[in-house]
């Protein structure tokens, strides 16, 4: 009997199933015509390329000699670093010694034995949500470490309302201001607004073990002069100026003093060792040359990796090299528009904002909840999202904490503006791409070729403030 739905003499789309069932077929199967007919075939597609708006964007300076060196002026006001702690269960929780280098009081200290001492002094102590550390006005009698919590400064302002002027996340410190100061003050209160610990050393511990070792107290009292010194507003050694006279006064007379050691970039790279075998290059060739698709391939996921050493490389990268100065962290949680105005307002002429696509997504709810629409920016005739004019371009390289956070970043960029700057060597030899090059490494005995891919790269941040970085921003839905 037939089966329902199929006639007597009907084919299937099956042709095997057709002459297993003993289905007469009246014309040729497309499964036994494609046999003779031509495949269209793509070039080899990769999921992981990207826009790669970094690289794209910035300035590339062409180094030769395989260094740059960038030079500054003498800067007397010492930076912020973060201190790092090792956790031993809830309740021992120590600051590692070499760390304490960051206050700028220690930086540049090299007595380990000193610093461990001092390390050891610090006491755990937890803060409540709401808990006031101290408030503006009160002496500075310790200093505080920030282990983990959110805190935020506030200072009254000229009609007695209370402004935020500040936040205070892992890694922070106060009260080292309060060296070589006769009677420090705190200028600002600050409140804890989540749970968290902090470690606390009292200033008289600190007088005490420097009684005891000459070699700190020389670098404390060192420090203190070089604080006392005058300085322009970015903490550079001041030039002496007159302006507004009158006759014929005695005119100050200087010079700009340089940093003695500045820093020098040398060029990354990234490399690999691409194999073909030779019958392949010599034969499957026709109508795309494998060798050249391997080779595209293989370049696209260098540059991915270069962009990833960019952003977060230890030596070099935007997210480590950043001066903590220049980092802030969220007022609320989320990315809003108050937070992005304030990475703007820290530096001039920024050229663009650099985000992980679900940082743009949590700025965007954050926009919509206040009725506001980012602009656009024509880029290259692309419409990138703006604020404020300043585009912001995605970034996945951008890391996403285990807590859910991102990092957003600002950047100025080119020489002429002493922003950020890429730095890349050309000329070089057997230059594929610019400062990448395709090297021939020879045939094996198993007839193999091997090609030697090479790029070269770094970034160079000119001045510190050339980028900037909202740190700690929630990404999830906040209701």
């Amino acid at each position: 009997m037939p089966e329902p739905g199929h006639p007597t003499g009907a084919t299937t789309d099956d042709p095997a199933a057709d002459q297993a069932s003993g289905a007469q077929l009246t014309s040729l199967t497309t499964q036994a015509a494609r046999q003779l007919a031509t495949t269209t075939k793509s070039e080899p597609q990769m999921q992981g390329i990207s826009s790669r708006w970094l690289i794209r964007m910035l300035p590339w300076l062409d180094i030769k000699g395989g260094t740059y060196r960038v030079n500054r002026r003498l800067q007397l006001t010492v930076g912020r670093g973060r201190v790092a702690f090792e956790q031993n269960g809830a309740d021992d929780i120590r600051v590692i010694p070499e760390s304490l280098t960051e206050l700028p009081p220690l930086r540049g200290y090299a007595d380990t034995g000193v610093l461990t001492d001092l390390a050891a002094r610090f006491q755990p102590r937890d803060v409540r949500p709401g808990e006031v550390l101290f408030e503006a006005g009160q002496p500075i009698t310790d200093t505080f470490l920030v282990v983990h919590g959110r805190l935020t400064r506030y200072a009254e302002g000229m009609y007695g309302e209370e402004g935020v002027v500040g936040v205070l996340t892992d890694g922070d410190q106060v009260g080292d201001e309060a060296v070589g100061q006769a009677e420090p003050r705190w200028k600002t209160t600050v409140r804890a607004d989540t749970a968290g610990v902090v470690l606390v050393l009292p200033w008289q511990t600190v007088q005490e073990l420097s009684a005891r070792e000459p070699s700190l107290a020389a670098h404390l009292a060192a420090y203190a002069e070089q604080q006392r010194r005058p300085t322009n507003r970015r903490g550079e050694a001041d030039i002496p100026l007159q302006a507004g006279h009158f006759g014929e006064p005695v005119l100050n007379s200087g010079f700009v003093d340089y940093e003695l050691r500045p820093r020098e970039y040398e060029l990354s790279l990234t490399q690999t060792v691409l194999k073909v075998h030779s019958r392949v290059a010599d034969l499957y060739n026709d109508p795309m040359d494998q060798t050249q698709q391997q080779l595209r391939l293989t370049i696209e996921e260098i540059r991915e990796r270069q962009e990833w050493e960019m952003v977060n490389n230890r030596e070099f990268g935007l997210l480590h090299n950043t001066d903590y100065g220049q980092r802030i962290s969220t007022h609320s949680g989320p990315p809003t528009p108050d937070d992005l105005d304030d990475l703007l307002s820290m530096r001039r002429k920024t050229k663009l904002f650099l985000a992980h696509p679900k940082a743009i997504a949590a700025f965007f709810r954050q926009c919509n909840k206040r009725g506001l629409v980012p602009g656009s920016a024509d880029v290259g005739g692309h419409q990138v999202p703006a604020w404020r004019g300043v585009p912001i371009f995605p970034c996945g390289k951008i890391p996403v904490s285990e807590r859910h956070t991102s990092s957003i970043i600002a950047l100025r960029t080119g020489e002429e503006d002493q922003g950020v700057v890429g730095l890349h060597a050309t000329g070089i030899p057997e230059e594929y791409q610019p400062g990448l090059n395709v090297r021939f490494m020879g045939i094996n005995e198993a007839a193999v070729i091997s090609y030697l891919v090479t790029a070269y790269y770094s970034v160079a941040i000119l001045v510190p403030d050339a980028v900037g970085i909202l740190e700690n921003a929630q990404l999830g839905r906040v209701e």
